[in-house]
């Protein structure tokens, strides 16, 4: 006979019997319940139990209340910013200082900090080889193997946090693409020599261009170029080209250096024979204007007395010929002899100059 057939007995298949049959009194675990609560409280037995659990849980639920609108209080630091979100919306950003919120679900807080500097290498790994993609093509069909660092941070952080999926790896793949542009129109002369300063603002700028289009809240503070070179294949022959180039440079000093010798001399020569060519037709001239003076004064007494100043002319020819002559042929008229005097001889026996020795011998004139 089945047991729950009549008279089946008072076994059931859990085992109980009697009065201790069927399931558990709800309404009797709920009174249990009430009473330890009741006497966790201070509260008393009898007929005021219904007002005691109703001013517990008040305390219960006051308590909960109070630790849940503590929870919304948070702090942010100097170098951070707090981006508040209401149901996962953004509400405002809010500046280092205490600060309270609604807690959890309503509100939630993260936490930036903006003046942490980040940094991003482009063509370097972590063990120094180079990377995939830091070959880059030149304007003149060159390759250049190119490492650079970017160091950035963040100037917006709800741009950070909600425009772009991953900021960070959108800064790699921004600036890899700003360098391909900047290098591909360049020479690798350029980029390698003396043009890298002059394309690292450039790349700086770019990046920053693309970074502000794309809303991603980041601020590029530099930009570093740590290797420019050739790629390995070719290094050596590149490295012979630099040499060379460096050989060329210093030639080209050189020549400088002793052109900056030479042309100094040759302009203070050529300023010499200016000023002695000036100081030449100065003399010339001053004789000329000499000469033409005395021969004016010549003239007008030569006017008065034409005799007296032609011989006057003649004996100072004479004396200056005479003057500076050692040896004197005298023809007289009327004899065929020649008269030799030494003249020479005789100023250094008397002590006379030859002049003066001459008069002696020759006649006066009639």
């Amino acid at each position: 006979m089945a047991w729950n057939e009549p008279g089946g007995g008072s076994k059931d298949p859990w085992g109980k019997r009697g009065s201790e049959s069927g399931p558990p009194d709800l309404d009797e675990m709920l009174r249990r319940f009430q009473k330890k609560l009741s006497g966790l409280f201070g509260g008393g037995k009898g007929g005021d139990t219904g007002g005691l659990n109703a001013r517990s849980a008040l305390l219960i639920g006051g308590v909960i209340l109070g630790v849940w609108l503590l929870s919304g209080f948070y702090i942010i630091d100097p170098a951070e910013r707090g981006v508040e979100l209401r149901f996962g919306k953004y509400t405002v950003t809010t500046l280092p200082g205490p600060h309270w919120h609604f807690p959890y679900p309503i509100e939630t807080v993260d936490v930036v900090n903006v003046d942490q500097i980040g940094r991003a290498e482009i063509g370097v790994r972590s063990n120094g080889d180079g990377a995939a993609g830091s070959l880059i093509l030149t304007q003149d069909e060159n390759i250049v193997d190119l490492k650079l660092t970017v160091q950035y941070k963040i100037k917006d952080a709800n741009a950070y946090l909600f425009n772009v999926r991953d900021p960070d790896t959108t800064l790699i793949q921004v600036t890899e693409s700003a360098v391909r542009e900047i290098v591909g129109k360049n020479k690798m002369d350029l980029i390698i020599t003396e043009g890298r300063k002059e394309i690292e603002p450039q790349l700086e700028a770019l990046i920053q261009e693309i970074l502000d289009r794309y809303g991603t809240g980041l601020q590029v503070t530099s930009v570093n170029m740590q290797q420019a070179t050739a790629p390995v294949e070719v290094r050596d022959a590149f490295l012979d080209v630099v040499r060379s180039r460096e050989d060329e440079q210093r030639l080209i000093n050189e020549a400088q250096t002793y052109a900056n010798g030479i042309v100094p001399v040759a302009r203070g020569a050529a300023a010499r024979q200016a000023q002695e060519a000036n100081a030449y037709k100065a003399k010339v001239i001053a004789q000329a204007e000499g000469e033409t003076s005395r021969f004016t004064q010549i003239l007008a007494e030569y006017r008065q007395a034409p005799a007296v100043t032609r011989e006057r002319l003649y004996l100072e020819a004479v004396e200056t010929v005479l003057s500076s002559a050692g040896k004197v042929i005298v023809d007289v008229k009327g004899s065929g002899n020649l008269l030799y005097l030494p003249l020479d001889r005789m100023s250094g026996a008397t002590g006379m100059p030859a002049d003066k020795a001459l008069e002696r011998l020759l006649p006066p004139a009639t």
